[in-house]
């Protein structure tokens, strides 16, 4: 019998968030009978409370390096670090997510390429600096994976990606475990009794499109009376759009929760998840959401469509445009029958083609075909 194949995993840190809950879920899903992973986490061990995913990957037992490092000016220590852990692994497939993680196993690779490498691309970042220097990794890989076909198609137009090393693979959600949770009582955040709420899950940052959400809330507030909006997350732009609800006149019915380790239990506990992204990749909070039988807006940012498939019409919105996002909400929110319409059939798209068991067997058959082929010389 074949021995397993040694799968190298590396990834920028292992905070909550939608690319380390998916390299967690693929970490855990692999056969083992056909698959030897070990993880690799350029930062330290998160502290506790974010501390969910590594503890579910020690428990599983799987064996996980912390590198140690937070900042950028010691990547050359990084990259020393990584590569001497791979020649002591000898993968045949090295995997990395997240931008440090592509940067440092590139380059802790290096030319002469002992493993396939794979590099994963999670967003369809504008950013010139970003795309060039996203581009010149790519050209190293054996593979570039992008998690929806608007991030494929942005590393081919923007970054010169050949088609013939670009794969994508979705993001794949725990579909019974987003169901099954508890919903979390939302006094805790200073929720009225009663009330309920439109929920964004976001970094507070320019990407995540935040402050046109709040540009849409007085509309959204007054079409829905009994509705607070709660925002889960955190971020640089906080002091700013505490400013901004402030000068909207909407503080007193806006809920800012910080982060938090239960994302599901708050999806369960609200009557919308809204998303005004500017750009993005496959965001991860849209499959939770929809597992947890949730009707969504969303702007057309990437990887979107691709979640919604033919309920993409009636749950999105052009980029950047606040009164279509109070419109698109008002119109789903104020037709129960509507409502439950689209969190039901988004529940069953999701089961359909976005579970954690999909995602992992696409990976699995990726690993496979590169530890079949000789890896390229760049």
């Amino acid at each position: 019998m074949a021995l397993p194949r040694r799968i190298a995993l590396v990834i920028t840190e292992l905070e909550v968030g939608g690319a380390e809950r998916c390299l967690v879920e693929l970490a855990c899903g692999l056969p083992r009978e056909r698959f030897a992973a070990i993880v690799y986490v350029l930062a330290p061990r998160p502290l506790q409370p974010r501390d969910q995913l590594a503890t579910r990957l020690e428990q599983s037992r799987l064996e996980v390096h912390y590198l140690g490092f937070r900042h950028r000016w010691r990547l050359p220590a990084a990259v020393r670090a990584l590569r001497a852990r791979l020649r002591r692994q000898r993968p045949h497939v090295v995997q990395s997510m997240l931008f440090h993680a592509n940067v440092v196993s590139c380059l802790a690779v290096g030319r002469r390429k002992p493993a396939a490498l794979s590099l994963g691309l999670r967003v369809a970042d504008p950013t010139r600096w970003r795309q060039i220097a996203e581009g010149r990794l790519s050209r190293r890989a054996d593979r570039v994976v992008c998690v929806s076909q608007s991030v494929a198609d942005h590393a081919a137009t923007h970054l010169g990606v050949p088609a013939s090393r670009l794969t994508v693979i979705a993001n794949g959600v725990n579909v019974q475990a987003c169901l099954a949770c508890d919903p979390a009582d939302l006094t805790t955040w200073g929720v009225p009794p009663g009330r309920r709420v439109v929920t964004c899950v976001s970094r507070l940052a320019r990407q995540k499109g935040v402050d046109v959400l709040l540009r849409a809330a007085p509309a959204i507030l007054a079409g829905l009376p009994d509705h607070n909006l709660l925002i889960v997350g955190s971020g640089p732009e906080k002091p700013a759009l505490d400013d901004l609800a402030t000068q909207l006149g909407i503080a007193h019915r806006l809920h800012f929760t910080g982060w938090q380790p239960h994302v599901p239990a708050i999806l369960r506990a609200s009557d919308m998840l809204v998303l005004a992204s500017r750009w993005e990749g496959m965001p991860n909070v849209m499959l939770e959401a929809m597992a947890c039988r949730l009707p969504v807006v969303s702007t057309m940012a990437e990887g979107v469509g691709q979640i919604l498939g033919p309920l993409a019409d009636a749950q999105t919105v052009p980029r950047n445009s606040p009164e279509m996002l109070s419109a698109k909400v008002l119109n789903v929110l104020r037709d129960p029958g509507l409502a439950a319409h689209l969190g039901t059939a988004n529940w069953q798209r999701v089961a359909d083609h976005f579970s954690v068991e999909r995602m992992v067997e696409a990976y699995a058959q990726l690993f496979d075909a590169l530890s079949e082929q000789p890896p390229e010389r760049a």
